[in-house]
């Protein structure tokens, strides 16, 4: 006499579905936080190599990369054989502009050092590689006489840093432009003035010009190869995601705060440490952190 096999009810395969989609429902956030995390983390490696990349050229050189040359090339243009990018420096002719045709190939090429993958904007223009990661110029809005580690001509020597360089910010992650010609974020969009308007310029800058819908642009980290203002530079001159728009004066120089999805950034020290920087933290000591020289104790932040 056969017994009958023991089985589970229709009741019984309802409870371990059940349980089964309430341990997936419970597993999927803690995945997504640890994949927002690991993304987090892979930009701030991008900084430290960027860091690296600086150090090591400096020790070949003796010098830092010059924010910016003659020809308007940038400080990134110059690390990219210390990044693993020597072909595609190789490829670059120095002696033409970097907006010159000569360039358009390697000027179009994406480096992925350069760009922060949690930035939901891959490409500002279609003709050029982005950036997210701006090198810092210092606390004055003019670029060519500034006071941080990369400005036009600067060949700053580490060991000439005064406040030192675990003191000092080298470069700091930022949201690139969207391309767009309306004033609907500041974390996207900027305020676009001519050169003139870099004499005598306000903190108040560029506000009116916002309100109005006026003068906007969006090409902030276009390309890491031009060392204009806002391409490749910043200036300490608002804070991490300021509610006044960037200023832009004819890429010579202008204000700027670095923007964020989520209320900070990551900066990275002349030293090579990456630190968050929060948009609590006083302009002050923002502009403590990008001066090379101002002599002055940094608080905590």
């Amino acid at each position: 006499m056969s017994r009958p096999r023991p089985g589970f009810s229709l009741f019984d395969l309802l409870i371990i579905v059940a349980l089964f989609a309430l341990g997936f429902a419970m597993f999927l956030p803690a995945v997504g936080k640890a994949r927002l995390e690991s993304l987090k983390q892979a930009s701030a490696n991008n900084l430290r190599q960027i860091a690296i990349a600086c150090h090591n050229y400096h020790d070949a050189i003796g010098h830092m990369p010059a924010g910016v040359d003659a020809r308007g090339f940038s400080a990134l243009t110059y690390l990219l054989p210390y990044v693993e990018q020597d072909n595609v420096f190789r490829l670059t002719d120095l002696k033409k502009d970097p907006t010159d045709k000569a360039n358009a190939q390697t000027r179009a090429i994406v480096i992925k050092t350069f760009v922060n993958p949690l930035d939901s904007v891959p490409i500002v223009s279609r003709d050029s590689g982005p950036t997210n990661y701006l090198m810092s110029a210092g606390d004055q809005a003019e670029l060519a006489k500034n006071n941080g580690i990369f400005y036009v001509g600067s060949k700053q020597q580490l060991q000439g840093i005064p406040d030192g360089t675990s003191n000092t910010i080298l470069a700091g992650e930022t949201l690139k432009g969207d391309s767009a010609v309306k004033a609907t974020t500041v974390t996207r969009q900027h305020v676009a003035l001519k050169a003139d308007a870099l004499k005598g310029l306000k903190p108040e800058a560029g506000v009116a010009d916002w309100k109005d819908d006026k003068n906007i642009a969006a090409d902030r980290g276009a390309s890491w190869m031009d060392g204009k203002f806002l391409q490749t530079l910043f200036t300490g001159t608002r804070i991490v995601d300021d509610e006044k728009p960037d200023v832009d004066c004819g890429g010579k120089g202008g204000l700027s705060g670095l923007r964020s999805n989520g209320g900070s950034v990551w900066i990275v020290m002349g030293d090579g440490s990456t630190r968050r920087l929060s948009n609590k933290v006083e302009l002050k000591v923002v502009q403590l952190l990008v001066n090379t020289s101002d002599g002055m104790p940094i608080p905590n932040f």
